[in-house]
């Protein structure tokens, strides 16, 4: 079977925005890109919302629904109450209809399966059996205690979810019936591959995508005031399926949401006593009104909350239920048993990523595990490299460029736009006779050169400036470039020395210049002696005269 969440490779820029978010760190970074390990994840889906690239992808499922719709099966749609916060409708009608259009033969509400899990709820506290009780309606955190918090799953719920509840409530009373959760949790994709109850499961994304395809628009509009309503529908919300829940004596009731925050209530649970208390957990901050796949994310936790409380109305006009199905079941330990590794690995590999000494475990969490430690476990565990490690590249680059800088021989100064000089190189102290850096550190470039090219670059903006020239105070000519970077707002200057070379092209100058000057005596003796002999001999001297004038411009070119 496909997996519920994938990458899109060509998308991913390794930013590790996804392992920052992951509560559980479910991703690894082995080949290069954010893969998603499918046994560790609880698909909270929140890589899937932070990533900024839109490289995670959920599994599209309508195709399924097309099908059973395309051949003849009776489909029944039970929609999350949350639809009133995600697609900002009237009423309930609006969006039956709208999926009527689409093939769906009935619409129920989820909520009807969340009025029999709350009753299930209350009658375990009535029953007294355990002292806390940790709500099952949400899968993801059903997920994490089952992987990772086996010392919870006493206090976890023995109760089906309500999509689990109400579809099976919908197949007992419609055998035939093809049943279809629609809502806003990818979570529900996988207990629906596994539930008996629920044939297909669709997020609210992909049923806009279907309606925008057939054509079909939803009206925005305020909700419809109602004087009645089922308390059920309240689920959605932060605290809803206490306010859905009959109180019970002796049970104080606490709704904690977001998966850091509901890690953090296990481990207060693991150490301490708190009597009997009934408490509510999603792994959304704000619940299901900011599930991972509602539209206009950012929006929802104020707006929707309050649709959801407009939408229930008074919450005193329960649902009627004829039959009530059994929904008790049992959440079984799911998770692995990771390898563990000895502290001398772990420090062996923490000084590999640069950490020598307790000072420089920074934990600063830019490679999105909380601690340098974590992070080398990671490593050890094959699900990290190295180089995610912020920091360490950071000190890499700079020792390297360092190393490079302070061994090369042309004098290397760097400033910034005003002239001050922010760093200059052992080669560049030594060519300007200074005692020590400290010499011209933080002051301006004038104290050691002429400011005035490098004024000139700035001020024209150009790039780059390469010239040859004598620095008298020095006795030294130079060839210089200069480099300005208007983005990072500073001044480069490398210097090299070429005295010796100018000094040598000079003295070969002044020889060619002595060889010119002696081969013109020679010429002018030779063409005396010629113009004698010639004047004896009576034999014109023009010819002789053409060539040795040319072999003194060959003389005096070389």
């Amino acid at each position: 079977m496909q997996d519920i969440l994938s990458l899109n490779k060509s998308n991913c820029a390794d930013c590790y925005k996804c392992v920052r978010n992951c509560s559980v760190k479910a991703i690894t970074f082995a080949n290069d890109t954010a893969e998603i390990v499918h046994n560790e994840c609880i698909l909270c889906g929140r890589c899937y919302v932070t990533c900024p690239q839109k490289a995670k992808q959920v599994r599209a499922d309508a195709h399924l629904v097309r099908a059973a719709i395309h051949q003849g099966k009776r489909v029944v749609c039970s929609l999350a109450p949350s639809f009133i916060a995600n697609f900002r409708i009237r009423s309930l009608d609006v969006i039956a209809d709208a999926l009527k259009k689409l093939g769906f033969a009935e619409v129920q509400e989820t909520a009807i399966g969340a009025q029999l899990v709350s009753e299930a709820y209350a009658a375990i506290m009535r029953e007294g059996k355990t002292q806390v009780l940790i709500s099952s309606c949400c899968p993801s955190i059903n997920r994490l205690i089952q992987k990772y918090y086996p010392t919870m799953l006493p206090y976890l719920a023995k109760v089906l979810t309500p999509m689990e509840a109400h579809c099976k409530l919908i197949k007992e009373q419609q055998p035939d019936a093809f049943t279809v959760f629609i809502g806003p949790c990818i979570a529900k994709k996988l207990e629906g591959d596994k539930s008996p109850y629920v044939d297909a499961v669709l997020t609210f994304d992909e049923l806009a995508d279907w309606f925008a395809e057939c054509g079909i628009e939803l009206p925005y509009a305020h909700v419809d005031p109602m004087s009645e309503g089922a308390a059920a529908r309240l689920y959605p919300a932060t605290g809803g399926i206490l306010k859905a829940t009959a109180k019970v004596e002796g049970y104080r009731r606490i709704a904690i949401d977001g998966i850091d925050n509901c890690r953090g209530v296990f481990e207060e649970l693991e150490n301490n006593e708190y009597g009997k208390v009934f408490i509510e957990m999603s792994a959304c901050e704000g619940s299901c009104v900011n599930g991972p796949c509602i539209r206009d994310h950012a929006e929802r936790r104020l707006k929707g909350a309050l649709r959801v409380d407009t939408f229930s109305g008074s919450g005193e006009t329960p649902f009627v239920i004829e039959h009530t199905p059994k929904i008790r079941t049992q959440y079984a330990f799911t998770g692995g048993h990771k390898q563990q590794f000895g502290s001398d690995a772990i420090q062996d590999m923490l000084f590999k990523m640069g950490k020598t000494s307790p000072e420089k475990e920074l934990n600063c969490g830019s490679c999105g595990y909380p601690t340098c430690r974590d992070k080398a476990i990671a490593i050890l565990e094959g699900k990290a490299k190295i180089e995610m490690c912020l920091p360490f590249l950071k000190e890499k680059a700079e020792s390297f460029s360092d190393t490079i800088i302070n061994n090369t021989p042309a004098a290397v100064i760097v400033m910034d736009e005003s002239l001050i000089v922010q760093q200059i190189n052992p080669s560049a102290i030594k060519m300007f006779k200074l005692q020590k850096a400290e010499d011209i550190l933080h002051k301006h470039v004038v104290g050691i050169l002429d400011p005035s090219p490098y004024q000139h670059l700035v001020n024209a903006a150009l790039y780059s400036k390469t010239t040859k020239h004598y620095l008298d105070e020095y006795s030294l000519y130079v060839d210089e470039t200069i480099l300005y970077d208007r983005h990072y707002h500073v001044v480069i200057a490398l210097i090299r020395d070429i005295t010796e070379q100018e000094n040598l092209r000079m003295q070969g100058a002044e020889m060619k210049q002595q060889t010119v000057e002696i081969a013109d005596k020679v010429i002018e003796k030779q063409m005396r002696i010629v113009q004698e002999i010639a004047s004896l001999l009576g034999e014109t001297t023009a010819e002789t005269q053409i060539a040795l004038t040319r072999l003194k411009d060959a003389m005096a070119h070389e």
